[in-house]
């Protein structure tokens, strides 16, 4: 028995003597290719992805949201949106700066990404950021105000038109940030439409990757 027990512990000395001897090779070795031309491994992906979406995962749910968002918010939201964030995620009717594309992983596109997140999520990730993807934390440098702002928006961004987007932020100078994808002009905007879709959308409470490359999808902003 004793023998069992001390060959079972030096079994498990000697895996993770390897397993670290394999941790340093790759370190000092230069075997990885940091790249961002280079897509990660299958692996290397699966395992951030999965890390990001449980860290996320167990924070979100200490977030106090309004049981509602207003139309107000939204309508704010929207213009944070587009100073700060749809260069790197796009917007309705408008595609993310073309140099966001090499950023590895590349930003999610929110028209579409935003609906995987709860509104908690996207507000703790807007206030905190994520490491390794390029999206900044908001929280030391932006008021609590215009986070949950950019979090009413971003939480009913799915359900938005590139009308309601254009005339939400016509008062920036009739313009938005990014590419215009369709060339359409902007009609007047219903943020309160909005509002009821992002609270539709993204609850309060619900349980956002870093590195889906193909489609990714997390982070909410740059």
């Amino acid at each position: 028995m004793g023998r069992t027990l001390t060959g079972f512990a030096l079994g498990i000395i000697l895996t993770l003597l390897v397993g670290v001897a394999v941790w340093l090779t790759i370190a000092y070795s230069g075997a990885y290719n940091v790249a961002a031309t280079e897509r990660h491994a299958d692996t290397v992906r699966w395992t951030l992805d999965k890390t990001m979406h449980s860290s996320i995962s167990s924070r979100a749910n200490a977030v106090a949201l309004p049981e509602d968002f207003t139309e107000e918010q939204v309508a704010e939201g929207a213009s944070a949106y587009a100073e700060y964030c749809a260069h790197c995620h796009g917007a309705p009717g408008q595609d993310p700066a073309e140099w966001s594309r090499g950023m590895r992983p590349e930003p999610p596109l929110l028209v579409e990404a935003a609906s995987e997140w709860s509104a908690a999520e996207i507000h703790w990730i807007i206030d905190n950021g994520l490491k390794m993807t390029g999206m900044p934390a908001f929280g030391p440098h932006h008021e609590a105000e215009e986070i949950m702002a950019l979090t009413a928006f971003v939480s009913a961004l799915p359900g938005l038109t590139s009308e309601d987007f254009e005339g939400m932020t016509a008062g920036e100078g009739g313009h938005t940030h990014g590419q215009d994808r369709d060339g359409e002009d902007g009609a007047s905007a219903s943020a309160s439409e909005a509002a009821e879709t992002g609270n539709a959308s993204a609850p309060a409470a619900e349980a956002v990757d870093p590195e889906d490359d193909d489609a990714d999808a997390t982070s909410a902003d740059d």
